[in-house]
């Protein structure tokens, strides 16, 4: 019996690993059980995406009408703490402390702010929905308050979560276990997605502010049990009279890296062109398609099924030495198939189109997210781990927050100009302001291949790939950190 007991568990060790594309991230000094209970620190991070992002965005604009300019402001708040994710990263890698810790007071700090937001915004929707006596603007200063606790919570947490992920684990499962938490991202989405559509079925004022108290609950508990005992205690590095670079110094080690400049352009590029759609989605689905709500929300779900297959693919062709520009750029071309699925689908009426577009959207901005990500993490020089992390989360995340005021801004005075004639009798519609964002994605991702096309590996003549000769994936100065084959 023990020897079929042994046979049978090495063949299913076999099984998860093929179609599991992170199974193999786990390593001796990171378990796997140890890896996931730490990456629930990300589940919180997708629930919160998902509630701003796709319920709140959709509930406020349609169900309580509040104008889309000022929504689509309010959720880009988080821009404003979104530069400071480089400084929080640094200063997680230089932590002075006698407790010995560099990684798990900003973590626990981060949490408490995003609860905050989540305990606030409920009290903000009660004003904006009219039901009090008091004015509107302090509904409006409310909910601006909270959606930046929110977002500064959700920056701490996320660029420290993940340096703690790459300090617990060997350099060279580095980014398979980032692209582990990005996939955990991936998966808090679709888990909240599926969740709030079915308690928001039938919706009510009253039941949109349980899930929002609900959320916060679940964030302390889920942060809470993903860094208990993580990271081990270590005086000696956060000793005060240990020497660190500062800021500056390190951001000029940072700079120093070839093609670092074309590098972040590219993904602040591509990330603007991916995301301008965040906030117009749902309300697209709501008033051009008449989707309810329940609907709208499971929107968010495929969004992030389809980013959860991107990860999945990204993951095992790097795995295999593909080129991470490669396939960002990759990413970018289905970009280009997905907003045009988006745009067809109002004249021809047709949810199947709307969803394929949608789940084409997520897969293509998963696959351009991930190797971008990858790639980043290849560069980073010893010690610098939260820095890079930060620099590309600070690019990243700057570049959503501007799409996404930008988009609902755009989508508004276009839609005014259409519908009041200055366009043209053939454009009074309201579908034409979100067209017209559309379009502007899409040329965005004609310039984000643009940009990456001088960081992709040229093809030697054996039929193999070569880096250019002033980047290697992977490896930079005398610091391997090379892919596992």
């Amino acid at each position: 019996m023990s020897s079929i007991g042994a046979k049978l568990s090495r063949n299913w060790t076999r099984v998860g690993t093929r179609f599991l594309p992170f199974a193999d991230a786990a390593t001796a000094e990171l378990p796997l059980g140890r890896l996931f209970r730490l990456s629930l620190f990300q589940v919180s991070v997708g629930l919160a995406v998902v509630l701003l992002i796709g319920t709140l965005n959709r509930v406020m604009i349609v169900e309580l009408g509040v104008p889309a300019w000022l929504v689509a402001v309010m959720i880009s708040l988080p821009l404003v703490a979104a530069p400071f994710r480089a400084v929080i990263g640094f200063r997680s890698d230089t932590h002075k402390s006698v407790l010995g810790w560099r990684r798990v007071p900003y973590l626990w700090m981060g949490t408490l702010v995003q609860f905050g937001g989540f305990a606030i915004l409920p009290f903000a929707l009660i004003v904006l929905s009219g039901d009090t006596t008091g004015p509107l603007i302090w509904g409006q200063v409310g909910g601006a308050l909270a959606f930046l606790m929110i977002g500064a919570g959700l920056h701490t947490t996320q660029t420290v979560g993940l340096a703690l992920a790459t300090d617990l684990a060997p350099q060279e499962s580095h980014p398979k276990v980032v692209a582990l938490l990005c996939m955990m991202l991936l998966l808090g989405m679709v888990g909240g997605a599926l969740t709030y559509g079915a308690l928001l079925a039938q919706f009510t004022e009253i039941k949109l502010i349980q899930v929002i108290q609900g959320t916060a609950i679940a964030t302390v508990v889920l942060n809470t049990v993903a860094l208990w005992k993580q990271e081990p205690r270590n005086p000696a590095l956060t000793a005060r009279d240990r020497v660190h670079p500062t800021f500056r110094q390190a951001w000029e080690t940072f700079k120093e890296a070839p093609n670092a400049k074309r590098r972040l352009v590219a993904l602040g590029m591509g990330t603007v062109a991916f995301s301008m759609q965040d906030i117009l989605l749902e309300p697209y689905g709501g008033q051009i398609l008449h989707l309810p709500v329940g609907t709208t929300t499971l929107l968010s779900a495929l969004l992030a099924a389809g980013g959860l297959s991107g990860f999945g693919l990204a993951a095992r062709w790097l795995g295999r030495g593909s080129d991470p520009y490669r396939l960002a750029a990759l990413g970018a071309i289905v970009g280009l198939v997905a907003f045009p699925s988006v745009i067809f689908a109002a004249p021809l009426q047709s949810i199947q189109v709307f969803a394929l577009g949608t789940v084409l959207i997520g897969f293509g901005a998963g696959l351009f997210g991930h190797c971008t990500l990858t790639a980043a993490m290849g560069t980073a020089r010893p010690g610098q781990i939260g820095l890079a992390l930060g620099v590309w989360g600070a690019v990243q995340a700057s570049a959503a927050g501007s799409a996404v005021a930008a988009g609902g801004l755009i989508r508004d005075a276009v839609s005014y100009l259409a519908l009041n004639g200055m366009l043209g009798e053939g454009l009074e519609s309201q579908q034409i302001g979100y067209s017209f964002v559309y379009h502007i994605e899409i040329a965005l991702l004609f310039a984000t291949l643009i940009a990456i096309g001088p960081l992709v590996r040229r093809p030697s003549v054996e039929g193999r790939t070569q880096c250019s000769p002033d980047f290697r994936f992977g490896e930079i100065a005398s610091h391997p950190l090379s892919l596992p084959r």
